[in-house]
């Protein structure tokens, strides 16, 4: 598992993952070798999965976020993977989760608006396969998000 510097590395890595290697080595008292070797490890151990860019979709004129919680026919044994292949062909969908449930599945969905949701709803979110029940909730405010792990 991780001690102690590996935890210290990924908390720097956290905070700054834009850091050079050798500031991030720096913060995070140990060696530009001994940085690259550590990451390197958690890297092969599937700790540390890589890095992302992470774009605010509102600053490119995406207004609306709506969470759809979806209800499936249980009866149709291929009801999930169908449903999932159709939904990640839906550019807007942006979080596909699954739950064990009365709720099977819940979208994360954006929109530029709340005529371009309505059009994105009634031909493309609607005509997905195998549903019983859609339940839509308009997100008003983000409270908390962060994808920190407390190390």
């Amino acid at each position: 598992m991780l001690d102690d510097t590996d935890r210290r590395i990924l908390r720097q890595f956290q905070a700054a993952p834009d850091l050079s290697g050798q500031e991030l080595a720096e913060r995070a008292g140990v060696t530009a070798t001994t940085l690259t070797r550590r990451l390197g490890k958690m890297r092969s151990a599937g700790i540390l999965r890589g890095a992302r860019a992470i774009i605010d979709w509102a600053a490119l004129g995406y207004a609306v976020e709506v969470s759809l919680r979806v209800t499936l026919d249980k009866s149709q044994s291929n009801a999930f993977e169908e449903f999932a292949a159709e939904a990640r062909r839906v550019p807007e969908v942006i979080e596909i989760q699954t739950f064990l449930g009365q709720v099977d599945v819940r979208l994360s969905v954006i929109a530029r608006d709340l005529a371009h949701y309505q059009t994105l709803y009634r031909e493309k979110l609607l005509a997905l396969p195998h549903i019983t029940d859609l339940e839509a909730l308009m997100h008003i405010a983000r409270v908390k998000h962060d994808e920190t792990l407390p190390l």
